[in-house]
Order: structure tokens, then C-alpha cells, then sequence
């Protein structure tokens, strides 16, 4: 006779990798808690350009998840207005606008056929961000799409969003317990905030933390803490401002590591041998040109960074369309319930 209670306890895959990504939050919650400008500074700089390449690598085996690969160039084009903006080259301060623009394109390829019928959404978003300030600094269009939305909202809240909507897909405790984990780690950071944490950090991180300041000069006013600039040395050491440095370490390092993590599930890794070669001859000349030089390779990542981060907004849209398709679905059920 079967006795089900002797049976081995075995993990499902999807288990196997919930409880994997369990480990790599604590892993980055603990790291970003130790040493937060220097756990963000090695992630931006080592883990997130192979992330980057091996991200649209992917990306683009799938289509960029669009009807036409060619509705993808509008990125490409808008990320080179943006950089060349930031380098002086361009027209400057139009980021805001830029990248909301990106945004709407993104959901409108999704559902829109014509071609000149998808430039218009661009047009309108771009005239109706110019005529809202969205390139005011400061102001809340500003900080949401020019500062959070390629930063923060891509590394938290859209990795929460697939989080959230695996768990929901493969209704297993692993993945609900994943979200909570991720949460909690994400709001431990502004409960146990210490004192001059960050006091002795040098003038080494200090400069190279330089060009990122704007993030948490920005959730510093969100938050409700009041109002911090970004050459004030409170930046580094008023536990507030820490406890948001913690947040932002926290953020990016496990976004990288989750993306490394799904192998098995989304299977990037599965490209030709001279492809591979390729990623890693970049990414080495990446993290080279950084460490030699900050101020270019910040731009050169910035690039790639921002690149990578357009070309996933169809995949965002679709996330949380699959959300709501998936809360749907569970309510659907309970409403039928006599």
C-alpha cells in the first residue's frame, strides 16, 4: 500500500527557483545593509552591464515582444536623444518627455497595426509631456519618468511585477512567499536606520556616487523626509538618507541577480557560442572602460542601461496585463459562488 506520508518531500522547478531567489534577496538585503555605496557602485558597474547584454540579447530572440522588430528603432533613436541630451550634444532637458514618450509608444505597439498611427501616439505623448512640464526639475512628471521610471520603478517595482505575476501563474506558496520576502526586505531598510552609518566612506565613492544622486535626491522628497541636495554630506550619512542608499542597493543588486537566476525558466543563456563570446568581450570592455575612466564609462553604461530598460517597457505593459488577467481569472470563481 501506498503510504503517502513516507513519500520524499520533493521541489517542483519553479520551488527550486523561488527558494533560490529567497536566498538571493537576503544575499543583496545583507550586503546593501553592510555597504551600500560600494554594493551599488559594484552591481551598476560589473553585474549590471552583462545583464544589459544579455537582456536584449533575449529580448530580441523574442521579438522584443512586438508584432515588428522594426517598431524597436523609435527606442533606439529616443535613448540617443536622451544620451546625447546628458552629453551636451543635443538638446538638453528633454529627458522627461523622452522617456514618457517610450513609455506610451510601448503599450501603443501592442495594440496598434499602422505604422503612422503608432508615430502619432509619439507625437501626442511627446506634445502633451512638453505642455504638462514633464522637463521641470523638480516637478513630480519629472522626477516620476525623467529620474524613477529608468531607475528605481525598473529595478523594484517591475521586478516586483514579475515576481507577483509568476507567483500568480503557478499559484505556489514559494512564489507568494518570495513577494512577501521581497517586500520585507525592501521596508526593514527604514525601520533599524543607525546613526553615521556611512561616515567614513571616501571621496572615492563619494565621487563616483556622484552622477546617481538625483535617485535618492528624489525619493528623499517622496518619502517625505523633506528636502536634501545632492552635494550635501547629509546624503551619506543622515540615517534617512541612508536607509533610501540601503533601498536603492538592495534594488539593483537582487534585480541583477534575479535576471542570472532564471536560466531555467526564461533560458536567456541559451544563445550561439558567438554570441556569448561577444556579450563577454563587451561586457569586459564595459567594466575596463569604467575603472579607467568613470566619467565615460557612466555614459557608455548609461547607454546600455537606459537601452535596456526601453526595450522592456512592451514587456512591462504586458506584465500587468497579465496581472490583471490572472486577478481576474481568481476573482471570476469566487463571484460564482452561491
Amino acid at each position: 500500500m501506498d503510504n503517502a506520508a513516507n513519500r520524499p518531500f520533493r521541489f517542483s522547478s519553479t520551488d527550486a527557483l523561488n527558494y533560490l531567489n529567497i536566498g538571493l534577496m537576503l544575499i543583496s538585503f545583507a550586503a546593501a545593509y553592510i555597504l551600500p555605496f560600494q554594493v551599488f557602485l559594484f552591481s551598476y558597474a560589473v553585474l549590471g552591464p552583462l545583464h544589459y547584454l544579455t537582456e536584449i540579447s533575449w529580448l530580441e530572440k523574442r521579438n522584443y515582444f512586438v508584432k515588428s522588430k522594426q517598431d524597436v528603432w523609435i527606442f533606439v533613436l529616443l535613448v540617443l536623444l536622451v544620451t546625447m541630451g546628458r552629453l551636451g550634444l543635443g538638446i538638453k532637458g528633454l529627458t522627461g518627455s523622452l522617456v514618457f514618450s517610450a513609455f506610451v509608444y510601448a503599450l501603443a505597439i501592442l495594440f496598434v497595426k499602422k505604422t503612422n498611427n503608432k508615430l502619432l501616439f509619439v507625437l501626442l505623448a511627446f506634445a502633451g509631456s512638453l505642455l504638462f512640464h514633464f522637463n521641470r526639475a523638480g516637478g513630480y512628471s519629472y522626477i516620476l519618468f525623467a529620474v524613477l521610471l529608468p531607475t528605481i520603478i525598473h529595478v523594484f517595482i517591475f521586478t516586483g511585477a514579475f515576481i507577483l505575476l509568476g507567483a500568480l501563474r503557478s499559484r505556489s506558496l514559494s512564489g507568494i512567499l518570495s513577494l512577501f520576502v521581497f517586500i520585507f526586505c525592501a521596508i526593514a531598510f527604514f525601520v533599524y536606520t543607525p546613526d553615521n552609518f556611512n561616515a567614513t566612506l571616501s571621496e572615492y565613492y563619494k565621487n563616483a556616487y556622484s552622477y546617481f544622486t538625483s535617485i535618492n535626491v528624489s525619493l528623499y522628497h517622496l518619502f517625505g523626509f523633506g528636502t536634501i541636495r545632492s552635494t550635501d554630506a547629509a546624503l551619506y550619512i543622515n540615517p534617512n538618507a541612508v536607509a533610501i542608499m540601503r533601498f536603492i542597493a538592495f534594488a539593483y543588486t537582487y534585480h541583477y541577480l534575479n535576471w542570472f537566476s532564471k536560466t531555467t525558466i526564461i533560458k536567456w543563456n541559451q544563445i550561439s557560442p558567438k554570441r556569448m563570446t561577444l556579450i563577454i568581450v563587451v561586457w569586459i570592455f564595459s567594466i575596463g572602460l569604467y575603472a579607467f575612466n568613470v566619467v565615460v564609462g557612466f555614459y557608455v553604461l548609461f547607454l546600455l542601461s537606459l537601452l535596456h530598460v526601453l526595450l522592456e517597457f512592451p514587456l512591462n505593459h504586458q506584465t500587468f496585463i497579465g496581472i490583471g488577467k490572472e486577478l481576474k481569472s481568481m476573482i471570476r470563481p469566487i463571484n460564482k459562488f452561491p
